[in-house]
């Protein structure tokens, strides 16, 4: 009898739902919320009430494109935590109580676990998954590691921002520079343009394999306000160079680290995930780094870099093979939880 996992994904402005039947993707729908554009970033609130919206006709979506009814389904998995607190009760709440209703297992998943797990959704059985144990690095809005993945339940985090993401750093500088938000996709459509040599912004120095990207920021934001000073068109006239720049600098803080990093040594793997998995620029320089040390890159779809509920489903595959069920009493945390 087949295995049929419905994900759910609620943790910050998308609503999305997703079905696998063994392991394989059979549908992902995902509601994105253009309110947020107006005010630069997402409002919880505003995030929430969507959520409301957008949730019974997303997983109706999924259901019907997957080609099932509700009463198949084996098992629901839904984002437990990290996100917005907001957001998740609307996802955790409607996952237990389809749960309920339909007498199934429950599967809570860690969102930056589903983001790690990503390479594991399949579209076909015969689709390629990395091996365990890999390296991954997470990248996105709220967080920056370097995971070791001994298994799917398994993860070490060996290095992590300190500060800011580099996500955050994407999105914060394009404001700085007047472009829209999300910031992360004009950054990257610019830097194709422009001299990533252009500009020399502040790189961190801190031991270990622990990130930071505050200096970077500041240090972005007083070559434009100096900028400006000499040139009011400063932005205009140099976007694509700024945005070059910025990428580079990113870019190389990010595999400095990784570069360090003793497991290297260890995995024949290495895989990225989260938002700024996205990027061009990050995409081409990880393919690089693994084809220099003979390492096998994994690179996700750009489909499922962003919050989506297929990593949910994988995630809760695993779990539901090793009947790792989630009691009903348990609520939603909005930080990760030691």
């Amino acid at each position: 009898m087949s295995i049929y996992i419905l994900g759910i994904e609620s943790s910050c402005d998308d609503t999305s739902a997703a079905v696998i039947c063994d392991g394989c993707l059979k549908s992902n729908v995902i509601a994105s919320q253009k309110v947020h554009e107006a005010f630069g970033g997402v409002v919880p609130e505003l995030a929430s009430r969507a959520h409301q919206q957008n949730i019974v006709p997303v997983v109706s979506e999924a259901l019907r494109q997957a080609g099932i009814d509700k009463k198949d389904l084996s098992a629901i998995a839904f984002t437990r935590g990290p996100g917005l607190l907001g957001s998740l009760l609307v996802g955790t709440s409607f996952a237990k109580g389809m749960a309920i209703g339909l007498n199934i297992p429950l599967l809570d998943v860690n969102h930056l676990h589903a983001h790690v797990l990503s390479h594991f959704i399949k579209r076909e059985e015969s689709d390629d998954v990395p091996e365990f144990p890999f390296l991954c690095l997470l990248i996105s809005g709220g967080n920056s590691q370097i995971v070791m993945v001994r298994s799917p339940y398994d993860m070490e985090i060996i290095g992590k921002t300190i500060d800011d993401a580099a996500g955050e750093a994407f999105d914060k500088c394009a404001k700085v520079m007047g472009l829209p938000y999300p910031g992360g996709p004009h950054i990257d459509r610019l830097a194709k343009e422009g001299n990533p040599d252009a500009y020399k912004f502040s790189k961190p120095h801190i031991p270990g394999l622990d990130y930071s990207f505050s200096g970077l920021k500041t240090s972005f934001l007083y070559t434009v306000r100096d900028g400006l000073k000499n040139n009011p068109e400063f932005i205009k006239e140099n976007l694509a160079d700024l945005a070059a720049s910025l990428q580079s600098t990113i870019i190389d803080i990010l595999l400095d680290k990784l570069a360090k990093t003793p497991q290297l040594k260890e995995v024949k793997h290495l895989a990225i995930g989260g938002g700024v998995s996205a990027n061009s620029g990050v995409r081409d320089a990880i393919q690089k780094f693994c084809d220099k040390r003979k390492i096998k890159a994994w690179i996700p779809e750009r489909i499922f870099t962003t919050d989506n509920a297929a990593m949910v489903a994988a995630a809760g595959y695993f779990k539901y093979l090793s009947k790792q069920y989630c009691d009903l009493s348990l609520p939603p945390y909005s930080r990760v939880m030691v």
